[in-house]
């Protein structure tokens, strides 16, 4: 009988420490997506959360567009003991408050897709970056559109030699909104070709938005826009759907739109024509960049990721950086196909 205990102790020992070195190797990791039904964070999401299984324990947040929402669920994460963070954030420019509370508890935070300032970065070592480059998104619209002025004069509408466009914005907040408004246009400009900015507004990220922007521009500027510049694909399928109701991409009406991101309904209106071109924003890399950079970093390993070395703010490789930056990619009608 006592020989039983003794087994019976022994197994319950051992079960024990095997419950105990899961729960060391299984970290707990809080994230945040600064909205849910945003088309490109839905991809990342998903990514990241595939590729967390079986490794690390997960608590996922709709920040629902809500900065101090995110901030509250930042508390609660921390209330739960997570061994690290990972934020999409609402406001890159109220980072520093995020900053702080896991410089308090001393968590490894790593920040995805909303890029806050350098300066803010720099307040905390175990803060880092994972994105892309806005300006070279904004450059590769600017470069689409070059492209096809110079072999469509058919694009001129009233035959001036100037490209009249409309620039839909996403939150004017955010760091690559800003950039992609202003390169996009900088880089058809270096092509030789002269612009003129008939309207501008923002529809923050959100495609009924932009519809309704674009229904009220047509209306307004009737015949004197040439081009859509569009800071992502939501906003550019907004404009789509306006000119459809206004009769474009009907026999030989055309208006060009350009966005951002490469999403599977923008590739679909590629393929349908509709769609001049866009820029692949790397949903999937990014997505398990952020799953491996926090999971290292939450198992107490150093910092690294199966997607692309570290860097410094400026993109160059830097086993010291704290950036991840993913490349983006021009995808037209020719290319298109390779990314469906």
């Amino acid at each position: 009988m006592k020989k039983t205990k003794v087994i019976l102790l022994a197994l319950l020992i051992a079960l024990s420490l095997v419950s105990v070195a899961v729960a060391q190797t299984t970290p707990k990791i809080g994230v945040c997506i600064y909205k849910f039904d945003d088309t490109f964070m839905s991809y990342v999401r998903n990514t990241i959360q595939t590729a967390a299984t079986g490794k690390a324990d997960l608590s996922v947040q709709d920040s629902q567009y809500d900065q101090p929402r995110q901030n509250d669920q930042v508390d609660q994460f921390l209330t739960m003991g997570v061994s690290g963070l990972a934020i999409n954030m609402v406001d890159p420019s109220a980072v520093s408050v995020i900053i702080g509370k896991a410089q308090k508890k001393n968590l490894p935070l790593v920040l995805f897709n909303r890029e806050p300032v350098a300066a803010d970065m720099a307040k905390y070592a175990k803060a880092y970056y994972i994105g892309a480059k806005a300006q070279q998104s904004g450059t590769m619209e600017g470069e689409i559109v070059a492209a096809y002025w110079k072999a469509h004069p058919e694009a001129d509408l009233n035959k001036d030699g100037v490209l009249q466009y409309v620039m839909l914005i996403g939150d004017p907040s955010n760091t690559d909104a800003k950039y992609r408004t202003e390169f996009s246009i900088k880089a058809v400009t270096a092509a030789g070709i002269k612009v003129q900015k008939v309207a501008e507004d923002t529809a923050m990220w959100d495609r009924p938005k932009a519809q309704e922007k674009m229904a009220a521009w047509l209306t307004a500027y009737a015949g004197k826009i040439e081009v859509v510049f569009a800071n992502n694909d939501d906003m550019a399928l907004g404009a789509i759907e306006a000119l459809k109701a206004a009769g474009y991409f009907k026999g030989s009406k055309y208006m060009p739109v350009v966005g951002v991101d490469a999403t599977p309904p923008a590739l679909d209106a590629l393929e349908q024509g509709t769609l001049l071109g866009t820029v692949l924003n790397d949903a999937k890399r990014q997505g398990l960049a952020t799953f491996d950079l926090a999971y290292s970093l939450a198992s107490g390993k150093p910092a690294m990721t199966s997607v692309g070395p570290l860097a410094n703010a400026d993109g160059v490789a830097d086993p010291n950086g704290k950036y991840i930056w993913v490349p983006y990619v021009k995808v037209t009608k020719d290319n298109y196909k390779s990314f469906k």
